[in-house]
């Protein structure tokens, strides 16, 4: 799966990273309904690390469609309540 983190960079990620990844998402999403900023910015972190560490980056000079755009860790809590609205960035 190729998964693209805005402002950073595409990553090849094993598919059985997915579940992990989705429970983050859903949890993310439950932050957003309750306004908690502070923890929702350790999990987004969460997310983003676990690609970095998991994921083999792909070379800048390589265009390949992405499966899964995940937005920075910058991202504040309104733009974020765009982003992760329904089922989150990875459908259940």
């Amino acid at each position: 799966m190729i998964t693209r983190v805005v402002t950073e960079g595409q990553y090849e990620v094993s598919n059985s990273l997915l579940d992990e990844l989705n429970e983050l998402d859903n949890e993310i999403v439950e932050l957003l309904k309750s306004g908690d900023e502070t923890r929702f910015r350790d999990v987004l972190k969460e997310f983003i690390s676990m690609i970095r560490e998991n994921g083999t980056p792909l070379d800048t000079d390589v265009i390949v469609e992405s499966d899964l755009i995940v937005p920075p860790e910058d991202l504040t809590l309104s733009e974020a309540a765009k982003i992760f609205s329904g089922e989150g960035i990875i459908p259940d």
